[in-house]
């Protein structure tokens, strides 16, 4: 009889040493959170954990309150060892140097006798450090950018568990706890951890779990909110989750600088009836002036739909290049997102929330073609 997802999850934590939780280049709140509560947990079976994401440093700032990871690594240079092995029956190794001379790395020996028989030497490959890998948030291997595109062996070499909930996850792993239904990717790692380990998720996890369903459901006020979300988050309260200082640290401190973003997006806003798109035509400027990055517009786009109930699509257009304009945009429906980028090519789905480029320049052109691009892929086919 085969496993379930969540027996296979369960046997991947406990049979690891060295797990590896790998997030996404713009991970959302709730797949840090999920993830510092997979590096918690983890870690108090006596796991040796490691998180890594392009960009993670940076990305952490957004959940700071909730601490680091022990170990948080921006790429995987230096993961794997070679091994230069030496037979040394005939003649025995008595000293060994190294130096750096240039481009070159030297390795000096110095045998016991005579000269060396290169056939005496192998240059062996060994294993990585690593021996499983949880992918969190991510739809596909491609949104893990320089992690995946400089790292792609990791993908081959050791089991895989993806633990997204959108629904255009390519379900790339050995084991996928996908599931669409769930309010939070936090909501999915709560109910596989509890189902093996439920006195093992103390105060720290149970806090970072919380903290991932706050802010997918942004504090339970997204049509996502389900009762069995509702439950979890009263059962993690329960376990010494903190939901008071969650909120004000999620919703109540923002950065100054996202704020004047937040201003310049408003000022410009625009509403395309007949869509139910409130858009809004953003220039480098804008986020030079407000010191922000285009990293921080699902945010915006979160602070837009829960001020504009009537809005069914929220979108910001930015200059990617003098000839594309660069678009991010979520839904308030996470299905209806799914639905969008299938007919949207070259699209990026996370969750709500899609990108994907206009082959304009910045300005009219590329309005037009935000609102001819939604248009179209919201348009029944054959109507």
């Amino acid at each position: 009889m085969s496993l379930s997802p969540t027996e296979q999850f369960t046997e991947a934590v406990l049979k690891s040493e060295h797990p590896l939780i790998i997030l996404p280049t713009h991970p959302s709140k709730d797949a840090l959170a999920a993830a510092l509560a997979l590096e918690r947990f983890a870690a108090g079976l006596g796991k040796r954990v490691t998180v890594a994401g392009d960009g993670l440093s940076e990305n952490l700032t957004g959940i700071a309150f909730l601490g680091t990871p022990s170990t948080a690594l921006d790429s995987l240079a230096g993961t794997r060892e070679f091994v230069l092995s030496f037979n040394t029956e005939r003649n025995r190794i008595l000293g060994i140097r190294s130096e750096q001379a240039g481009d070159e790395f030297r390795i000096h020996i110095t045998p016991e006798r005579g000269t060396i028989d290169p056939r005496d030497f192998s240059f062996i490959p060994a294993q990585l450090q690593f021996d499983a890998a949880f992918v969190i948030g991510a739809p596909d291997k491609e949104s893990l950018g320089t992690l995946y595109a400089e790292n792609p062996d990791i993908f081959y070499e050791i089991p895989i568990i993806d633990i997204d909930t959108s629904a255009g996850n390519e379900r790339f792993g050995q084991v996928n706890l996908v599931d669409v239904t769930a309010s939070s990717i936090s909501e999915i790692l709560f109910e596989s951890i509890f189902s093996f380990a439920p006195t093992r998720i103390g105060e720290s996890v149970a806090e970072c779990l919380l903290a991932g369903i706050i802010a997918a459901t942004e504090s339970f006020q997204r049509k996502n909110t389900t009762p069995k979300a509702l439950q979890t988050a009263s059962r993690l309260i329960e376990l010494g989750a903190d939901r008071e200082k969650i909120v004000l640290a999620l919703y109540k401190t923002q950065p100054f600088g996202l704020l004047k973003l937040w201003g310049r997006f408003m000022s410009g806003l625009r509403w395309e009836e007949g869509l139910r798109l409130a858009y809004s035509v953003l220039s480098v400027d804008d986020f030079v002036q407000s010191r922000t990055r285009p990293e921080d517009l699902p945010d915006i786009l979160d602070k837009v739909r829960a001020n504009f109930s009537s809005g069914a699509l929220f979108a910001a257009t930015y200059p990617e290049s003098p000839t594309v304009t660069a678009v991010v945009m979520r839904s308030a429906d996470p299905m209806a997102a799914a639905a969008i980028a299938s007919r949207i090519p070259g699209s990026n789905l996370r969750g709500d929330m899609l990108s994907f480029a206009l082959p304009f320049p910045s300005g009219p052109d590329a309005e037009s073609g935000l609102i001819g691009t939604v248009r179209d892929a919201i348009t029944p086919t054959g109507s």
